[in-house]
C-alpha cells in the first residue's frame, strides 16, 4: 500500500503485539518531530540563578540593600544563591556567617523557600533560595 501511494512504511511501536506501523512521508515525519522538540524546548522554563555576596561582618545598611535586591530577583522568578565569603582569618567567624544567612532566609520568607540550608564549602558558605509558587 505504501509503494502504491509513493510513501514510506514507518514502524511506530515495534514492541506492541502486533507491531504498529504507519504509512507516511518519512522526511515530513522527521521534520514534524524536530519542530515539536524545538517547541517543547522553547516552552521550557529557563531557571536564572542570581548571586548575592556577603562578608561575615556585613553591616545593616548593606544587608538591607542586598535584601531588597534579592526580593526583586525572587519576585521576577529567579533563584537566589546567597553566600558569605571568608577572606584570610575571617574563617574563624563561621557562626556569624551562618547566622547572617539564616537571618536572610527568614527575612525573605514571604517570597522564597530555602532550597539548600547554609553549607560551608571551602571559603564560602552557600545557601540557595527558590521563589515561592504564585497563587
Amino acid at each position: 500500500m505504501a509503494k502504491d501511494e509513493g510513501l514510506d512504511l514507518v514502524e511506530i511501536s515495534p514492541k506492541a503485539d502486533p507491531p504498529v506501523c504507519r504509512i507516511v512521508d518519512y522526511q515530513k515525519f522527521l521534520y514534524q518531530q524536530k519542530k515539536k522538540a524545538k517547541e517543547m524546548k522553547a516552552k521550557a522554563v529557563k531557571i536564572v540563578v542570581k548571586e548575592i555576596r556577603f562578608g561575615p561582618n556585613t553591616d545593616d545598611h548593606d544587608y538591607n540593600f542586598k535584601l531588597k535586591h534579592a526580593a526583586n530577583f525572587l519576585q521576577e522568578g529567579a533563584k537566589v544563591k546567597a553566600y558569605v565569603f571568608f577572606r584570610g582569618r575571617e574563617i574563624v567567624f563561621k557562626d556569624q556567617g551562618e547566622i547572617l544567612l539564616l537571618r536572610f532566609a527568614t527575612d525573605l520568607e514571604e517570597w522564597a523557600k530555602v532550597e539548600q540550608m547554609p553549607k560551608l564549602e571551602g571559603k564560602r558558605m552557600n545557601m540557595m533560595l527558590a521563589p515561592k509558587a504564585k497563587k
